[in-house]
């Protein structure tokens, strides 16, 4: 048991080193010696763990994605008692809190950018991500035009896009001034403005 947890945290070590080097340089421009380097092992002690630096990326986007993923697998069947419009809220807030850790906003905007190449090792990641969570949105956004609670007569599947590339949007103007930008109320005012329900009282 010792040993699995200190495997375990060597493990978790050298994710945390990558999720800050590749946010740095990106995935080509890291080197396996410099997230060894990083992470406090030797190259043999790394390559005993990830043999590959595209088995290193796999895990830094699993990580990062973990919980938006584990979301979508409890949400997927949109179950006819769950109200669509709390669905979307608690979508919204995933995405947008796995996204508030600095290193996971640089990773994201580096790797994506890298990732439209086709040849990337990251891109199908991206691909598939993607097109799930804008599968998802449009689930959500076709059922609450069905109930007629939405107030624009703009496709879902567009609805899903224009919030989601929002979100993107925001996050990285977040970087370069994390003062200025309020991400979530941001995200939650454009979808009000599709929503009404969504929209707060304004203050006495």
């Amino acid at each position: 048991m010792v040993q699995y947890a200190k495997t375990a945290a060597v493990r978790q070590g050298i994710i945390d080193a990558c999720l800050t080097i590749f946010g740095e340089s990106g995935f080509h421009g890291a080197s396996m010696a410099e997230i060894a380097r990083r992470a406090g092992i030797s190259h043999t002690g790394l390559l005993h763990h990830f043999s590959r630096k595209e088995d290193l990326l796999t895990a830094v986007l699993s990580m990062q994605d973990q919980r938006s993923a584990d979301f979508l697998a409890r949400n997927s069947a949109l179950d006819t008692g769950a109200d669509p419009l709390d669905v979307l809220r608690g979508m919204a807030r995933t995405l947008i809190e796995r996204d508030q850790r600095i290193g996971l906003v640089e990773l994201s905007a580096v790797l994506t950018g890298e990732a439209t190449a086709a040849g990337h090792p990251a891109h199908e990641y991206f691909t598939t991500r993607y097109r799930n969570v804008r599968s998802f949105m449009t689930r959500l956004f076709s059922r609450l035009g069905d109930e007629g609670r939405l107030s624009t007569h703009l496709p879902p599947a567009h609805l899903a896009a224009i919030t989601i590339a929002a979100m993107d949007g925001l996050h990285t103007q977040w970087l370069f001034d994390r003062t200025a930008i309020d991400v979530d109320a941001c995200v939650s005012e454009l979808m009000a403005a599709f929503v009404p329900e969504l929209k707060t009282a304004p203050p006495e």
